[in-house]
């Protein structure tokens, strides 16, 4: 059965376009970059992760690389498709409730952006009631400059550009965000909705979760490790 896409988001270019606007097949080609390393050194070794938002697996294949026990969450099923190796779940991550705790839960993708208010509430909920006693919660930010420094674009040493073309502000501190991903034989889109959050306010967000930052991961605070408050 098609899913139906979320108001604000969309996507063009080959293959399945998921509910939030994400290409299956762009996202089964993305390398992972860095990032497992940074979730790597900032979690104990052997760790279960609860994956919120895994796609394709673009991290999720890394982390089991690295001995990692992951439990992978996507909406799409389209994209737990490509996972191997790891226990997979079809789910809304703002409706989930497994009833079991984790080591460590990780929400990427800058999912904490999300423009609707509630929704992002619902995340961080998701994130609190998942992690372990003792366990931490990582998080991506997007970049400070991320809505102003536009419009930009990086090549990739694999061979692709991705562009951000443009941030429309679309009422009550939201913009429409509109991202490009070009390859030698295809090209997609993804446009969705994104809630800037200074340092600040995304504290806040935490707090209102039952949630603290425990450190910033990287110096531009993109990565943050954070844990149950009290």
């Amino acid at each position: 059965m098609k899913q139906k896409m979320r108001t604000g988001y969309g996507g063009t270019g080959p293959g399945v376009i998921t509910p939030d606007g994400c290409a299956v097949q762009l996202y089964s080609r993305l390398p992972p970059g860095d990032e497992p390393d940074i979730v790597a050194a900032a979690v104990p070794a052997g760790a279960h992760i609860l994956e919120l938002g895994s796609g394709a697996g673009r991290m999720t294949h890394p982390l089991l690389e690295r001995g990692f026990t992951v439990t992978a969450v996507d909406e799409s099923p389209e994209m737990l498709e490509r996972v191997r190796g790891a226990r997979t779940i079809c789910s809304p991550i703002e409706a989930l409730d497994l009833g079991e705790t984790f080591d460590v839960v990780l929400l990427a993708s800058f999912l904490v952006h999300a423009g609707d208010v509630e929704v992002r509430r619902r995340l961080l909920r998701t994130c609190a009631r998942h992690v372990a006693d003792g366990g931490c919660v990582l998080i991506q930010r997007e970049g400070e400059d991320y809505h102003t420094n536009l419009p930009r674009e990086r090549v990739d040493p694999s061979g692709f550009t991705v562009r951000i073309v443009s941030a429309e502000p679309v009422g009550d501190g939201v913009d429409s965000v509109r991202a490009q991903y070009e390859f030698p034989d295809a090209t997609w889109t993804q446009t969705f909705l994104s809630r800037p959050l200074s340092r600040e306010q995304f504290e806040e967000a935490l707090a209102e979760a039952g949630l603290r930052v425990d450190g910033y991961l990287t110096d531009d605070r993109i990565w943050v490790r954070a844990v149950r408050a009290g």
